[in-house]
């Protein structure tokens, strides 16, 4: 009997959805995320266009816009990229292939960086043209959004640092390591997905 109750421990975890409840609860943070985030991107499309001084986003009025669409379709696909290696991390972790799951994670951690390392250089490049949060609409509505999102990437590097760091542990991440990387694994995938939003809103559609 004590056999058996072992063998069914993390049951209390379950909820009446069949769902793991910390899933759940990501599940559900990831749902207030999604209000956070449609707050902002609302706010930019609403006051989009309303900027009396430059700089602008796009060309306006003869003066060429702020928005360096390569490099940041550069950052995208860099962002995109570790969407990829985040699901080879999953299958490496449920899989029970270490190795992958450390390489995969390590390279999701390395791309999110450089993720971060692009947003540092457009914000530096900006700041240097003269546009900041106190310089018109969109530098208040842009910097807000994106700086939001860029401490999300940074939250979410953070987190798969310590599950990497964990896995070297003599015991690794544990039996539940597959449960541990996929919960994870949706954080990054809707910090990528709230990513292509901001940039098909601010830097593909012209104001």
């Amino acid at each position: 009997m004590a056999h058996a109750t072992a063998g069914h421990a993390p049951a209390h975890h379950r909820t009446n959805t069949g769902t793991d409840n910390r899933k759940l609860l990501m599940w559900f943070f990831l749902g207030s995320e999604c209000l956070f985030f449609g707050s902002l991107i609302a706010t930019y499309l609403i006051f989009k266009g309303d900027s009396v001084v430059g700089p602008f986003p796009h060309d306006h009025a003869g003066e060429k816009g702020i928005l360096d669409i390569p490099v940041t379709s550069t950052s995208t696909f860099v962002l995109l990229m570790s969407s990829v290696t985040m699901v080879l991390a999953v299958y490496g972790a449920q899989h029970g292939l270490q190795k992958m799951m450390k390489l995969s994670l390590l390279a999701t951690i390395l791309l999110g960086i450089t993720f971060l390392g692009f947003q540092t250089y457009e914000f530096r490049t900006f700041g240097h043209e003269g546009l900041n949060l106190g310089t018109n609409i969109f530098g208040a509505t842009f910097f807000v959004m994106t700086g939001f999102h860029g401490t999300h990437v940074g939250v979410g590097v953070i987190y798969l640092s310590s599950l990497l760091l964990a896995s070297f542990r003599r015991s690794g991440l544990g039996p539940e390591a597959g449960f541990h990387v996929e919960t994870a694994g949706l954080y990054w995938h809707f910090v990528d997905i709230v990513w292509i939003v901001i940039f098909t809103v601010v830097y593909l559609i012209p104001t």
